[in-house]
């Protein structure tokens, strides 16, 4: 602040004449941001639904970085910083299930008013949503198909899907660290969904049967924070299509409710969640 400024206990005027565009813009791209809705039907509700779903499609993204960030230091036995970036992904994720808010109200009249809009658009085909269910260990060659017509996404997604996921990075860690995980656990084909094990369920109940605050024991509680989170995200989806339109069938072929209920029966990181009766 200038001495001038001080002197007369006014704030200075900020800068507001830039040769292009505001610095502001050049690094958040708002403009774009808020130029990418379309609606496709006559009703206000439906701005609504667009922008809730573009805003969960940036969570996901970000999301998506956090995990695959404490995968690579994972891999470097770097137990900090993926400590550091599942704690992150928790507040997002909170932010991420907060988005359901807008939409858990939804009647079935309110949301038929602008179904017809979506055609065969579905939730599942989301590609970075996909990319977060796959460093889940939830992995599906099956569902790259619909995004042949895109190469970079499904190129993407194809990558992820044959790289180990944050939890086969877990598992690796852990027999790293002298338990006894089987080398058919460590060596499996990675492109396939990830199934429990009993000797990976022993190796969570030692480290809960240990030291608190050893970083293994930390990690694992990050993890069941993270699982927690994505459950009630799944439980949230479900509660709201549900009072949207009951149990119709979803859009984009999908079997809606019966699906989602489904995908909610699923525990994240499972072992994570059965040894807790052992210790």
């Amino acid at each position: 602040m200038s001495q001038e400024a001080l002197e007369t206990n006014e704030p200075e005027t900020p800068h507001l004449d830039f040769a292009g565009t505001t610095p502001y813009e050049d690094y958040v791209k708002a403009d774009v941001l808020t130029h990418l809705q379309h609606t496709l039907s006559d009703d206000p509700g439906e701005m609504v639904f667009l922008v809730t779903t573009q805003v969960m499609e940036l969570w996901f993204t970000v999301i998506v970085h956090e995990w695959e960030t404490a995968a690579a230091a994972l891999r470097g036995d770097d137990i900090p910083t993926a400590i550091a970036a599942l704690k992150r992904s928790t507040r997002e994720l909170e932010a991420l299930n907060a988005s359901w808010k807008p939409l858990g109200q939804l009647t079935p009249a309110q949301f038929n008013s602008y179904r017809s809009a979506l055609g065969e658009g579905s939730g599942f085909q989301s590609a970075m949503y996909r990319r977060m269910e796959f460093l889940l260990g939830e992995k599906s060659a099956s569902m790259l198909v619909p995004h042949r017509g895109a190469p970079r996404v499904h190129a993407e997604l194809e990558k992820a899907l044959h790289e180990p996921s944050l939890y086969d990075e877990v598992v690796r860690l852990l027999a790293r660290r002298g338990h006894a995980v089987p080398d058919a656990v460590l060596r499996r084909d990675v492109s396939r969904r990830y199934e429990p094990d009993d000797a990976v369920e022993a190796a969570w109940t030692a480290v809960y049967s240990g030291a608190e605050d050893a970083d293994l024991a930390r990690l694992g509680e990050a993890l069941t924070d993270v699982a927690e989170l994505v459950w009630r995200w799944r439980n949230d989806h479900l509660v709201a299509t549900r009072r949207a339109m009951g149990a119709k069938p979803g859009t984009g072929g999908s079997a809606g409710v019966a699906w989602l209920e489904k995908r909610a029966r699923k525990n994240v990181f499972p072992e994570l969640w059965t040894a807790r009766s052992h210790v």
